[in-house]
Parts: C-alpha cells; structure tokens; sequence
C-alpha cells in the first residue's frame, strides 16, 4: 500500500472518529491504530473474538453519595444498591455498555472470587461489547471485596461491578 493511500485511511479513520481500521487488500494487509489505543490492543487469531485490555478506573464515591450510586438499581445486580463504600475500598465501574462475564470462557473459572488478593493489572472480569471482549484490570492491589454483578447480565456504563478494599 502506497503512503498516500495510508495517509487518505488516517483521514477517513479522523473523519470518521475510528480507533482502529484493518483492510486487507491484493497489495496486502494495513492495520491501523490511533494513538492512546495501541497499548490496550491485544492480537487475537484469525476467526477469534479480539479482545482489549482496560485498566479499571476504581472510583470512592464522595461521602455524601455512597449509597447512591449510578446503575446500581434496576439493572440485575444482586442487590439493589451497594453498601456504602470505607475510605480503603474502591469501587470497580463499568467503562461501557456490554455484558459482564466473571470467566473467559463458560468451562473456565472465573478471574476472580470474592476474598481473592488481586495485583495492579491483573484481570478482574471481562465486559463483552460489540462482539469484542474487553478484560477490566484492577488499577490498585488489594481484595475482593464484593462483585456486585452476575455472570452474563448487561450492564451499563458507570455501573458498579466490583468493590476492592485496597491499601
């Protein structure tokens, strides 16, 4: 493929507000990637599902907000609102609108258990949106404290998934 050609697909992709853009040609095969994106991006092999990496932004509600927290009611979760948060846990929300999965795959065991110690990186479950599997990791070590979802429901963006107790 030809500079020009690669430079008319980075205008489209800005155009267009892609991240990504894979086109296969008789040339043969240009991926592209916006910046920011690429060091989430995970290959996955042909025909597979692809699947990204997201660091989870862990959020402490403010304390006059605790037992209110956005898309914890009326969504499926296991209760109606979680319990209010202490100043060493940390709230795992979704970054998007998918279904949640706890495990990889339906015959393996799920990433994590309630009590289990987590590192700084290490997955924490996975959201499925738009046919790509997106793994949520933890962005601090501590433990499980609670995960607030089941295993397949939607979700929506912001809602609570998981709380950790760090520190």
């Amino acid at each position: 493929m030809e500079v020009r050609e690669i430079r008319t697909l980075l205008a489209l992709m800005q155009d267009f507000g892609l991240i990504e853009l894979e086109i296969e040609d008789k040339k043969g095969k240009v991926r592209l990637v916006r910046a920011g994106v690429a060091e989430n991006a995970v290959a996955a092999p042909a025909g597979a599902p692809a699947t990204r990496k997201i660091t989870s932004k862990a959020v402490a509600p403010p304390s006059s907000r605790r037992s209110e927290l956005p898309g914890a009611a009326g969504n499926g979760a296991r209760d109606t609102a979680p319990p209010a948060l202490a100043e060493n846990q940390k709230l795992v929300a979704s970054p998007m609108v998918g279904t949640f999965y706890r495990a990889a795959s339906p015959d393996s065991n799920p990433f994590v258990e309630e009590g289990d110690s987590v590192r700084k990186g290490q997955t924490l479950c996975i959201i499925e949106a738009m046919k790509m599997m997106n793994e949520i990791e933890a962005d601090a070590g501590g433990r499980v404290l609670r995960i607030l979802c089941e295993n397949g429901q939607p979700i929506e963006y912001g809602q609570p998934l998981i709380i950790l107790e760090v520190g």
